[in-house]
């Protein structure tokens, strides 16, 4: 059992929600964002979406973007995001979920990134534009290595289609909670709650829910009807701001503490 299925198992016996920020690895180094991976674990965060940057993303918004170009321009690539990993476990034994579209990892080869990201420490893997009806292959790669696959559920969704991402999704689904990229938001959609229950119940899963949560008051709504509450736009835009000073971990985790806290509350 990988550290993702333990965690949702255990979160589920005792009622509780998962806390899940995101970062892209290496903006702005991959130094600064393995010590960011400790101190976001030391503050409370349950699961952390490790971003691998890649040129040509189709859900991320500016802030995510901008940090992939920072990443990418200082040659920061997918074996490298692995090697990033293997370091962060030396340290943490948070459970790590790669995030990354299917491009590089079709280069890579699936079958050899599925047997580098388990032994590298990953617990999962996010590919963000992977459909879940042509990723057999794929899927069987995570299996035998024993990672997580985690699909994406829209609001667009049908009931026929969460069936199938259910399946597809051998831990948790990721429910974007509203349509576009990801990105900061004033407020959540009034219907959060009923859509949340309706993808639980079509796809027999725990929803994590992400795009546009960026408070510790959105993050506390959320958690009273999801299983997660993924952070994305809001933490990167922060590592940005914090420029790689010495500080970047400390801040990134002080506002972790904040979003975990209500979370907690929630």
């Amino acid at each position: 059992m990988n550290r993702i299925t333990r965690l949702f198992q255990e979160n589920t016996a005792r009622g509780k929600c998962a806390f899940i920020p995101f970062i892209t690895g290496g903006d702005p180094s991959l130094a600064i964002s393995e010590d960011i991976v400790v101190a976001l674990e030391e503050n409370g965060a349950d699961l952390i979406e490790y971003g691998a940057p890649f040129s040509d993303p189709s859900g991320d918004g500016p802030v995510i973007q901008e940090a992939s170009l920072r990443a990418l321009q200082q040659g920061v690539t997918l074996r490298g995001i692995l090697a990033s990993i293997e370091r962060v476990r030396k340290r943490s034994q948070v459970p790590l979920l790669i995030f990354t579209y299917y491009n590089p990892i079709l280069v890579y080869g699936e079958k050899d990134f599925a047997r580098d990201a388990a032994n590298a420490g990953a617990d999962g893997v996010l590919c963000v534009d992977l459909p879940p009806d042509d990723a057999g292959g794929y899927r069987d790669a995570m299996a035998a290595n024993h990672l997580s696959t985690v699909f994406l559920a829209a609001p667009t969704s049908t009931d026929q289609r969460l069936a199938l991402i259910g399946d597809a999704s051998d831990t948790f689904v990721y429910y974007i909670s509203r349509l576009g990229v990801t990105g900061e938001r004033a407020a959540i959609s009034q219907n959060l709650a009923q859509s949340v229950s309706r993808v639980r119940e079509k796809t027999g899963k725990p929803v994590a829910v992400g795009f546009g949560i960026s408070t510790p008051e959105q993050a506390e709504t959320v958690s009273k009807i999801a299983e997660g509450v993924v952070v994305g736009s809001a933490m990167v835009r922060l590592i940005a701001e914090a420029g790689g000073a010495p500080d970047t971990a400390r801040k990134a985790g002080a506002f972790a503490r904040q979003l975990a806290d209500a979370i907690k509350q929630g």
